[in-house]
């Protein structure tokens, strides 16, 4: 990857939809560098696919938390496997240092919030967990 590749990237994060023209004229390159950087980056699996960001509230997940998992042992693919299934859990990181894993979770209230909480923390391997509950998120 290089520096053209960064500043298309850049484009593509805020706006997937931006055309090949748009982006050729705002990094000053022609449109077909762009579109071969572009091809070479979907092939070579950089870029895998252009997604749609929906306002969370809009689909009624208005609780947002973040979960942070302890794992027993060499247990985490397995936990990690029944995470993956969940239908509450949005973003799933393995992390370095106290936590194994970083879990983003949404739910429609507190009440199912609560539900799936005990639901996670039963997950066979999970050792121990703290949860934080998203109040504002802000745009950088």
């Amino acid at each position: 990857m290089n520096e053209t590749d960064s500043k298309i990237l850049g484009l593509l994060r805020e706006n997937a939809r931006i055309s090949i023209t748009e982006i050729a004229e705002r990094i000053r390159n022609s449109r077909a560098t762009v579109q071969k950087r572009i091809e070479y980056m979907e092939t070579t699996g950089i870029i895998t696919g252009y997604t749609v960001r929906i306002k969370p509230n809009v689909e009624r997940n208005q609780i947002q938390a973040w979960m942070n998992i302890m794992v027993e042992g060499n247990k985490a693919q397995a936990v990690i496997a029944e995470l993956r299934i969940d239908p509450a859990v949005q973003q799933l990181h393995t992390t370095n240092g106290k936590w194994d894993l970083l879990v983003e979770i949404h739910s429609d209230s507190l009440q199912n919030f609560d539900v799936i909480l005990g639901r996670i923390r039963k997950i066979s391997g999970i050792y121990n967990t703290e949860t934080s509950l998203l109040l504002s998120t802000y745009k950088l």
